[in-house]
């Protein structure tokens, strides 16, 4: 069986560590030679990754694009694919003899119900349409929850209805059953969805229920819906042939999750199926949903609004801040930052997580810069399954209003997300002159950006305040 594994390293180990020291050193070192010196000496990636993430943004402040480029040629050159007993670089997964696996079969599900004509948002209980939509989208502007960019494109879509019929495209979800994939939403509005995600028959049978209430199709890889589904780690060069074998324009959604080493293998595997896929129907488009918990270069405005909150912050927060040393609370940016830096790495995800977000954000914006139509914003913190497997996590998302920050619940990132990709989709932009301030637009980081702390030095107190709400939640199946 052919697989998409990490390189061998000087011990003969898989390491993700290594791969991960090795390809922020290579991205680096295109703009910040030193940056990179300091990456390779790394003596401990798994806790010392954070400071050479962030390095990645300041040195892309100038040079984005070329650092992207750097580091994805990084990971398709070091990567690789078993073949037997013998192993080929990455790209080479679609052209090896002994990966001649059979033919996926196709199961295609037809939606019964009528489809939605309008853009409906569920938020805490309610439905919010037309007017009580809009005025949400202003408060999370005035909170400083989303992006005015976000908000201004949600109010042009919620204006065009019209435009959530993505019938005429062809939606690959990579990551079928992903609770932030815009799967639900497209089906709903009455869009033909691909279906992709491992054989496992719980995940399908999930999958297959929302179509089957919906308004759309959707198309899977498999003779039954029971048996269908594919691994990308072993089975690119059969996914790969399914999917060319579609017709229409395809838009090819990066929504995959793993856990753990396999998440930067995955993320790897998914961006050189996007590649050969690319080659074979150039106009094909791309999607992404960026983590909020990472590092991201931020307009003046966002730094001024953090500022004003830490100067209007309580008398109690000055003291513990004192009493810790200057460990806790500490300012989310030093002032007049212009762009600051948004540094919401979180250590308890690792390195792995951080590499297998930062490749599809690389993908993103060098796609865009030469020309392909993205989608890509930054998502909400929100409370899905993965994130509330992590304890600490689970109980800091529940505390993080005290801090300004709004975890949001997946039914409301989905359509939120989902209708973001609708726009960039009907209005793709070119992309910015520099690859930071165009991941800013449409940014709904649930006030990450904006609060008054960084937001590392507050996690363990949203901990502590959120626990007993955590333990309280009944757990989520």
């Amino acid at each position: 069986m052919n697989e998409v594994v990490f390189p061998r390293a000087e011990d003969g180990r898989r390491s993700g560590s290594a791969l991960g020291r090795a390809v922020v050193a290579d991205a680096l070192r295109v703009a910040d030679p030193a940056a990179a010196a300091a990456a390779e000496r790394e003596s401990d990636w798994r806790t010392g990754y954070l400071r050479h993430f962030r390095a990645l943004v300041e040195a892309g402040l100038d040079g984005g694009y070329d650092i992207a480029r750097a580091g994805l040629a990084s990971v398709h050159s070091r990567m690789r694919v078993t073949s037997g007993a013998d192993e080929v670089p990455l790209d080479q997964a679609f052209t090896t003899k002994s990966e001649a696996a059979e033919p996926l079969g196709t199961v295609t599900i037809h939606g019964e119900s009528k489809p939605e004509q309008e853009l409906v948002l569920p938020y805490r209980g309610e439905l919010l349409r037309g007017d009580a939509l809009l005025r949400r989208l202003d408060d999370w502007v005035r909170e400083g929850t989303i992006e005015e960019s976000c908000a201004e494109a949600v109010r042009e879509v919620a204006a065009e209805p019209d435009w959530l019929d993505l019938s005429d495209q062809r939606l690959v979800v990579l990551g079928a059953g992903a609770e932030m994939g815009p799967l639900p939403a497209v089906l709903a509005w009455g869009g033909t969805v691909i279906g992709v995600d491992l054989p496992r028959p719980r995940v399908w049978e999930r999958v297959a229920a929302t179509a089957r209430q919906s308004a759309g199709t959707l198309i899977a890889p498999g003779a039954t819906i029971e048996g269908a589904g594919v691994d990308l780690l072993t089975g690119l060069p059969a996914t790969a042939q399914w999917l060319l074998g579609i017709e229409g324009r395809l838009v090819l959604g990066n929504y995959v999750y793993a856990p753990g080493a396999a998440y930067p293998r995955l993320s790897a595997a998914v961006d050189a199926l996007t590649e050969h896929v690319r080659r074979q129907r150039p106009g094909t488009a791309l999607a992404f949903l960026a983590t909020p918990t990472d590092a991201f270069a931020v307009p003046a405005g966002a730094v001024a609004q953090a500022a004003v909150r830490f100067r209007d912050r309580p008398a109690a927060a000055k003291v513990l801040a004192a009493m810790s040393g200057g460990r806790l609370l500490q300012p989310n940016y030093p002032p007049g930052a212009d762009p600051g830096i948004a540094d919401s790495l979180v250590p308890q995800q690792g390195p792995n997580y951080a590499l297998a977000k930062r490749i599809q954000r690389w993908r993103a914006s060098v796609a865009r810069h030469d020309g392909t139509t993205v989608s890509f914003s930054v998502a909400p913190p929100t409370r899905t399954r993965s994130v509330l497997s992590n304890r600490l996590l689970a109980a800091a998302y529940a505390g993080a209003h005290v801090f300004g920050a709004e975890i949001f619940e997946p039914a409301t990132s989905n359509r939120l997300m989902a209708a973001l990709l609708v726009h960039q989709l009907r209005k793709p932009r070119p992309a910015a002159p520099n690859a930071w301030t165009d991941e800013t637009i449409g940014a709904a980081h649930g006030g990450l950006w904006r609060v008054a702390y960084q937001p590392r030095t507050v996690l363990g107190l949203a901990a502590v305040r959120g626990l007993p709400a955590a333990l309280a939640r009944p757990p989520r199946g």
